[in-house]
């Protein structure tokens, strides 16, 4: 199996758990300051952190890890390194990390990743079907990350045009996206929607959240105020979660 489950890190898990039950999420874990939540499609973990923690040097608080669950780390880790030696490449090791037995990933660019063993499998029959969870790989070099998704066993969707973006989907629900951008490769965060982007709209509104419809090149967003922007003004997701209508023929 193979499911999109971003971690994303927050001092404000309560806000966060509001606005992901009103774009249709459901709460399936609640560990303490670990709790997940399930779309139609893809999974999302949120982990509260102290507004000053960091990693590393560097601030927890606002970030999102790119991250897959699994069902059995061993085979997966087999058939990915397996699939990685058509181009000489080995990408998973598994390892025992603070959180237990996991299977790191790293892409030729040198951004990694946890691939986890999934603590359950089934999706909630209760969350929007419309709904996916979201991730991107920002990097500079696509080719590359397109490649170490495909070899994890990632399938490749049509895009619109035949620039350097790639597009994925995981067996197990969610959306993985790869981006050309400058620097250090870093992971992103949003969701797409299969349904009325307006009636969605709406429902954010009538809850009290600051939400914008915008024509992309390929489609239609919305722009929902992010829960850390009130105190992390320069988080690394932005100012804004985007929400995007699935593109045509996707």
């Amino acid at each position: 199996m193979l499911r999109v489950r971003p971690i994303h890190y927050t001092s404000r898990p309560d806000q966060w758990a509001r606005l992901l039950t009103v774009v249709g999420m459901v709460q399936t874990t609640d560990d303490g300051d670990w709790q997940e939540f399930d779309a139609g499609s893809g999974r999302l973990a949120l982990h509260r952190v102290g507004a000053r923690a960091t990693k590393d040097g560097t601030a927890l608080d606002g970030t999102t890890d790119f991250g897959v669950e699994v069902g059995d780390l061993a085979e997966f880790a087999r058939r990915t390194n397996a699939a990685g030696a058509e181009d000489g490449n080995s990408p998973a090791e598994l390892l025992r990390a603070d959180h237990g037995d996991t299977c790191r990933i790293t892409g030729e660019d040198g951004f990694g990743f946890f691939a986890d063993k999934a603590a359950h499998g089934a999706q909630c029959a209760d969350a929007d079907p419309a709904l996916a969870v979201v991730e991107v790989w920002f990097t500079p070099d696509a080719a590359a990350a397109a490649r170490t998704l495909r070899t994890m066993g990632a399938r490749l969707r049509p895009a619109p045009d035949d620039d350097e973006t790639a597009d994925f989907t995981a067996k197990n629900g969610g959306v993985l996206m790869v981006r050309p951008a400058g620097g250090a490769a870093r992971s992103g965060l949003g969701f797409e929607y299969t349904g009325d982007l307006g009636a969605l709209r709406d429902r954010l509104e009538a809850a009290g959240h600051r939400v914008s419809m915008t024509e992309e090149a390929f489609g239609r967003s919305l722009h929902v105020a992010n829960p850390d922007a009130a105190d992390l003004p320069g988080n690394p997701n932005g100012a804004t979660l985007w929400i995007s209508a699935k593109p045509a023929g996707a």
